[in-house]
């Protein structure tokens, strides 16, 4: 059983509610001043750990690279609202950029580093930046001859691009400038921000949905004050305790948790910043045994597909588990070696980003895995809806954040018809920059933000998604289907890595990609692969409606694109195969 465990997570990729209300108009706590509070308080506490390096900064540290940082704006010419683009792993660089940015006054563009390198350019071409910080290992795939403004790497901060008289030794200017201006060294007293009310813009953030080109969301400090005096009043991480930040920074879902409120608690975080195999993952949760694990579906779906359901498919597990004495055993077991696995110190485990399987969040939830599902967007910063895992309902997504946010669900009946889920509140953004025509489609004439997800809200204002507008499928007699359910079961079938269903000539066809790997290692033939497809074919069609049934199977040799949620760009394959 140990082994199992500890094999489990080889497919990994890259409290009680609180009585805080507010009024909607603004978060009381300003943003900016909650780093000023935290630096000072923690300054000797550790901050950052880059453990690909070993290498750990204190709060202190931080505080004085974000003021070197300031200089070095300064030397450049950024002025309050200039934007700055940013692209790279998660680094103690990253994280310094970035708080640096909002601290001077100015606006962050984070740019994903898995972003297609077009792509990238685009933002940074669209966002207007005046100044474009790079790791080195993108700066390969940058075409930098499309860009006038200066570039600088990180984290050594050496000039790529934009050379001038001025800027040819430009760490050195900053140090000097540094040393001139704290004497006595930085302390405690010399962290002063620039006054930047909740209101303003500080972060434009480029979606990469799965139904179209990027947008620049603009997002406000009290946006992301909203996610994190949120998370604060729930005491979800408490001062000096330890995170593993697995998430993207770039991408706001990790950005809010795993780094802007991680940083305001005196948490310490850890960065996982360059690409990770499942033994340096698991070597991570031992070292740094973390006390709260934020992260998204395809983790806990992986370790359930992969490794546990062959295990209790088996005739002689299927038959233990038959006997109730003897399920509780096997159970307590499968949790024991699993929450060991993951450092064994965690108090609850975080999924969002996208549903979770069905399937798969029953089993964690009879083996009692202190796991809950949230639901957010990118145009909220991210958070819309949360529960503790003591609260935690199946199939839901927890609920509206009491006091932070509305929802609605557009529909005669929202409990029992599912509709758009539309949403307003604190976390919601300003609009998309340079984009009016998508800022005014993407709010109701009364002022609701439109999710373009589809779901039903009980009375307790517990929200459950049904699968995005977008790609809901009419049947031939007018029936919704839902692709997002199908390819769930689809997806925990035999030699089935990923799928996508879409409608073709009135039927529905899997995509399936398989699962080469777990071929390669069993001898499988294409041949044996086919029957095998069919078979799964037909063992999920038991389980569906008649208007649902997968007409039949096509089998890809080629990855599915996917978004930096891993959320497949649907949007790609159905305009491929003339999808209605």
């Amino acid at each position: 059983m140990s082994y199992f465990v500890i094999k489990i997570l080889y497919a990994i990729f890259t409290q009680n509610r609180s009585n805080y209300t507010h009024n909607l108009n603004m978060i009381d706590t300003n943003f900016i001043q909650l780093y000023e509070k935290s630096f000072r308080e923690n300054w000797d506490l550790p901050a950052f750990t880059d453990l690909s390096e070993s290498t750990t900064v204190t709060y202190g540290d931080f505080a004085q690279l974000i003021a070197q940082l300031h200089l070095l704006f300064e030397e450049m010419g950024i002025n309050k609202k200039d934007k700055i683009a940013l692209i790279g792993r998660n680094h103690t660089s990253w994280a310094s950029i970035f708080m640096a940015t909002i601290t001077h006054g100015a606006v962050i563009v984070p740019i994903l580093n898995d972003f297609h390198p077009e792509s990238m350019e685009n933002i940074i071409l669209h966002s207007d930046a005046k100044i474009i910080f790079i790791d080195q290992a993108s700066q390969k795939n940058l075409n930098i001859n499309r860009f006038t403004q200066p570039i600088i790497s990180i984290p050594d901060l050496e000039m790529i691009k934009g050379h001038t008289s001025q800027t040819d030794n430009l760490k050195t200017n900053i140090e000097e400038r540094f040393s001139l201006k704290y004497p006595n060294g930085f302390e405690h007293s010399d962290i002063k921000y620039t006054k930047i009310l909740n209101d303003s813009v500080i972060c434009l953030n480029y979606t990469s949905g799965t139904t179209g080109f990027s947008k620049g969301v603009m997002l406000t400090a009290n946006n992301y004050a909203g996610n994190v005096v949120f998370a604060e009043s729930l005491n979800l991480l408490l001062r000096g305790e330890s995170i593993v930040a697995l998430l993207p920074m770039a991408h706001t879902y990790g950005c809010a948790f795993d780094f802007l409120y991680a940083l305001s608690a005196g948490v310490h975080i850890h960065l996982v910043g360059k690409n990770f195999s499942s033994t340096t993952l698991l070597d991570a949760f031992q070292k740094v045994k973390p006390k709260l694990i934020i992260t998204v579906p395809l983790i806990l779906e992986k370790i359930y597909q992969k490794k546990i359901l062959p295990i209790i498919n088996k005739q002689i597990v299927k038959s233990i588990l038959s006997v109730p004495l003897l399920k509780r055993v096997v159970y307590a077991r499968i949790r024991k070696t699993l929450f060991a696995s993951l450092g064994g110190n965690f108090r609850e485990v975080i999924v969002g980003g996208a549903a979770m399987s069905k399937e798969a969040e029953d089993f964690f939830c009879k083996i009692k895995l202190p796991f809950t599902v949230g639901y957010g967007m990118t145009e909220c910063a991210p958070l819309i809806s949360y529960d503790s895992h003591r609260d935690f309902v199946p199939t839901s997504c927890g609920r509206v954040l009491e006091g932070i946010m509305e929802a609605r669900v557009d529909s005669v009946e929202p409990n029992r018809e599912p509709g758009e889920i539309q949403v307003r509140g604190e976390n919601v953004m300003r609009g998309y920059y340079k984009n009016p025509q998508a800022t005014s489609a993407a709010f109701t004439e009364d002022g609701w933000l439109r999710t373009g997800d589809l779901g039903l809200i009980d009375h307790k204002k517990r929200i459950y998604i049904k699968g995005r507008i977008k790609t809901l499928i009419l049947g031939a007699n007018g029936q919704n289907i839902y692709p997002e359910e199908i390819e769930t079961r689809l997806n925990n079938m035999p030699y089935v890595a990923d799928s996508l269903i879409i409608k073709r000539k009135n039927r529905l066809v899997g995509l399936v990609y398989p699962d080469y790997h777990e071929m390669e290692e069993t001898g499988l033939t294409l041949e044996q692969l086919e029957s095998i497809m069919n078979s799964n074919r037909l063992e999920v069609n038991k389980k569906l409606a008649m208007y649902e049934q997968i007409g039949y199977i096509e089998i890809r040799k080629e990855e599915f694109e996917i978004t930096p949620k891993k959320s497949i760009k649907r949007y790609l394959y159905v305009e491929e195969n003339g999808n209605n």
